[in-house]
C-alpha cells in the first residue's frame, strides 16, 4: 500500500512540475491574483487522476490482494459482535415479558398493584404538601 501511495505521490509531483513550468512560461493560464498556487496544484491534481487511474491499475490491484482478506476478517469479527448483541438483548427482553410465576395469583398481583398506586398516591401528597 505505501508502495502505491509513493507512486501516486510521485505521478503528481511530476504533473506539478509540467503544470508549474507551463503556467511560468504562459502556455497555461495564471490564477486570479495569489490563488495562482492553489490553480497549479487543482490542475496538477485533474492531470495526475486520469494518469494514475490508467498507469497504477496493477499496482493498485496488488494493494487490494493485501487488503481484502484483513478487511473480510474485520466485517466478520464486526457481524458476529452484532449478533451476540441482538442475542443478549433478545434474552433480556425474552426475560422482561415472561409472565409472572405459577404460584402467583391474579389476586396477589391486584394486590401488588393497588398497593404501589397508594405508595404513589401517598408520595404524591408529601409533594403537594
Amino acid at each position: 500500500m505505501l508502495r502505491y501511495t509513493l507512486m501516486r505521490l510521485g505521478i503528481f509531483v511530476g504533473c506539478f512540475v509540467v503544470v508549474w513550468a507551463l503556467v511560468y512560461s504562459g502556455v497555461a493560464p495564471r490564477g486570479l491574483g495569489s490563488s495562482n498556487g492553489m490553480w497549479m496544484i487543482m490542475l496538477a491534481l485533474v492531470v495526475s487522476a486520469p494518469i494514475s487511474f490508467v498507469a497504477l491499475r496493477k499496482e493498485r490491484d496488488r494493494a487490494s490482494e493485501r487488503i481484502a482478506p484483513r478487511l473480510d476478517r474485520s466485517i466478520d469479527r464486526v457481524k458476529s459482535n452484532l449478533a451476540a448483541n441482538r442475542s443478549q438483548e433478545d434474552e433480556a427482553d425474552d426475560a422482561a415479558r415472561t409472565p409472572a410465576p405459577s404460584g402467583a395469583t391474579a389476586a396477589d398481583t391486584d394486590a401488588g398493584n393497588a398497593k404501589a398506586a397508594e405508595s404513589g398516591a401517598e408520595a404524591e401528597g408529601v409533594k403537594a404538601s
